[in-house]
């Protein structure tokens, strides 16, 4: 069994048990997610079976979109209402305020994750150091908030979609969000909408899938990368692309604009993903099935 399938996770579950279920479920242990979503969040969780393990970090790339809930007045060491609280403030901001500290995250910023998240530092993870006590300075990394919308303020709650990059911690920028407005803030609620091509429209509960009708919700590993331009070149060169040859003929690469990923397919057999430099073209990621 290869392909994708829109997960959708429920709240009180991990990434990693919806991956256990699958492994289960499909009766393999080739099975990867494309995104972490804490145990308090739900929403849309891309898992790839078999080979398409090999497209993880291609669908990890996308954009997210995220709809988010957070409390002004309260903080806590995870950001979240899994931690404890480390403040209680009052709230004495206005609806104007709100509304531009909140816009002031758009476009391109360096934002620095929370303790309690999966990153390594040192070969640690920083939420095992967390929970050991400890709490080490963290370096700010590059992500881009595309859009925030349909911003509903009901004091002390404020509700938004946000737009964002692979790596932005929509838990930090709710802290964030309530430090700069220096009452604090915690997220309390977090669902997935989006995950590149993957909506929750097109998602099936994790609690719904079973080793009989699994099958039925599995994406292709091509049309889950339908994102990418496809390109058909001639048969001649197909034998050539599988054993990696990088190809310079001038009938190939003429074809296809420079430093774009491509489906790549041959014969209009599917072989994988391709990429042409300003000189040559060869396949970045091999994934016939045949």
């Amino acid at each position: 069994m290869n392909g994708v399938i829109n997960v959708y996770k429920p709240v009180g579950c991990t990434s990693f048990d919806v991956v256990a279920a699958l492994k289960k479920i499909c009766n393999t242990g080739k099975v990867g997610h494309t995104g972490t979503l804490d145990p308090l969040a739900s929403g849309v969780l891309p898992v790839c079976i078999g080979k398409a393990t090999k497209i993880v970090d291609y669908i990890m790339e996308d954009i997210k979109i995220y709809k988010t809930q957070l409390k002004l007045g309260i903080t806590t060491d995870t950001y979240d209402l899994e931690g404890k609280v480390t403040s209680s403030k009052d709230v004495d901001v206005n609806d104007e305020e709100i509304l531009r500290v909140i816009k002031k995250y758009l476009g391109q910023t360096s934002q620095i994750p929370p303790m309690y998240s999966a990153i390594k530092v040192n070969g640690k993870k920083l939420y095992d150091l967390a929970r050991a006590g400890i709490e080490i300075e963290r370096k700010g990394r590059l992500i881009t908030i595309y859009d925030i919308c349909d911003i509903s303020i009901s004091l002390p709650y404020v509700n938004f979609i946000v737009k964002c990059s692979k790596g932005t911690y929509i838990r930090s920028l709710c802290y964030d969000i309530g430090r700069d407005l220096n009452c604090g803030a915690v997220m309390t609620k977090l669902e997935r909408i989006r995950s590149g091509n993957f909506s929750i429209e097109n998602s099936i509960n994790i609690q719904s899938l079973n080793a009989e009708n699994v099958g039925d919700y599995l994406i292709s590993i091509e049309n889950a990368l339908e994102k990418y331009k496809k390109v058909n070149l001639d048969k001649m060169f197909k034998k050539l692309l599988i054993n990696g040859v990088k190809m310079n003929d001038p009938a190939l690469i003429d074809n296809v604009e420079e430093n774009v990923i491509y489906r790549v397919y041959s014969d209009n057999d599917f072989i994988g993903l391709g990429l042409r430099t300003s000189k040559e073209f060869k396949i970045i990621k091999l994934l016939i099935t045949g």
